[in-house]
């Protein structure tokens, strides 16, 4: 059985009943079979106990939650069943020596790059005039390898990502909304909100992937490792983002999914409704589960897995088996 993510946002109430998630709205309880559950997002107000901790941890189940405005809130990130201390050791070596770090975080950013790159080819060849998006992108591409210290390198992916949102108004040109320019703290309006709301859940995505290996989450390359909790899925989330986070966006609003009654404003602040927050993680999880063919296995594979695929990657890399080399699309 395919194990899938389960999304809570109505309030209630969580709790185990024999070997089944129950979830108790106020529209009746559901059963979930615990085996069918990758991973749990709770979005509404939801009541659970210990016990119920210990069934997912038992089970190896984590559990994100989120707030009110759906702000990522925190996770329950069960005892790690396949934590390794070599893999640890093998982490903060390459976290530690500053050429191997820098290797590294430039794979992240290399794949963000040409992932970002990719996704606007895909909208040029419908006819969106896009070409001067690519020229930018691609020459900032080129620049990567004289980079020579983390913050040189994420000073040409903020480049690069501001110039790719600049293109958004264009894939966009046939939709009622548009982009002024990226804000994140607070998001001012339907585009922002979409794309942050679409980014935690990447970010999310992957940490339990990262559970499910024997990486430590905490250690990562291009973002500092430091008194914050998880980086290492935020490097590989660089990633995925243009594919996954930013394709679900221009879907949905390309297929007029949604209008600018999904949203409401809390002063400045705009965010999802419910019902955009369903649409969108619907929307999501259709493109998590689409499949594409792999060259190197020689058979499809769900994105999904290729979140996984990729961590697997990174382990080998850093047990100096195989050079790390970056997933990106090709459509």
């Amino acid at each position: 059985m395919a194990k899938k993510t389960l999304y809570i946002f109505a309030s209630g109430r969580l709790q185990r009943k024999d070997n089944t998630i129950c979830a108790e709205t106020e529209e009746g309880k559901k059963y979930f079979p615990v085996e069918s559950v990758r991973d749990i997002f709770i979005m509404g107000e939801v009541d659970l106990n210990k016990k119920f901790l210990e069934f997912l941890e038992e089970k190896e189940i984590v559990a994100h939650f989120f707030g009110y405005y759906g702000n990522y809130v925190g996770t329950f990130y069960p005892r790690e069943h396949n934590n390794s201390g070599y893999m640890i050791v093998k982490q903060v070596e390459h976290y530690l020596n500053p050429s191997l770090r820098l290797k590294l975080a430039r794979k992240f950013v290399e794949g963000s790059l040409e992932n970002m790159l990719q996704v606007l080819k895909y909208y040029e060849k419908r006819k969106k005039n896009l070409e001067e998006y690519c020229e930018k992108v691609s020459s900032l591409l080129r620049t990567l390898e004289n980079c020579n210290s983390i913050e040189e390198l994420m000073a040409i992916e903020g480049n690069a990502r501001r110039c790719y949102y600049e293109s958004f108004n264009v894939i966009l040109e046939d939709t009622p909304f548009s982009l002024a320019k990226r804000e994140k703290r607070p998001a001012t309006d339907p585009i922002n909100a979409l794309i942050s709301y679409g980014n935690s859940l990447v970010y999310m995505k992957l940490l339990t992937e990262i559970y499910m290996t024997h990486l430590d989450p905490r250690i990562g390359y291009l973002h500092t490792t430091n008194f914050r909790s998880f980086t290492l899925n935020l490097d590989v989330a660089e990633i995925f983002k243009p594919i996954l986070a930013d394709r679900t966006l221009f879907s949905i609003l390309g297929k007029r999914m949604i209008d600018e009654e999904g949203f409401e404003y809390k002063g400045e602040m705009c965010i999802l409704k419910e019902k955009t927050a369903k649409k969108y993680v619907q929307e999501f999880e259709e493109k998590l589960s689409t499949t594409l063919y792999h060259r190197e296995l020689k058979r499809n594979i769900s994105y999904q897995n290729l979140m996984r695929m990729e961590l697997y990657k990174l382990e080998k890399h850093l047990m100096g088996e195989k050079e790390y080399e970056p997933f990106v699309s090709r459509w």
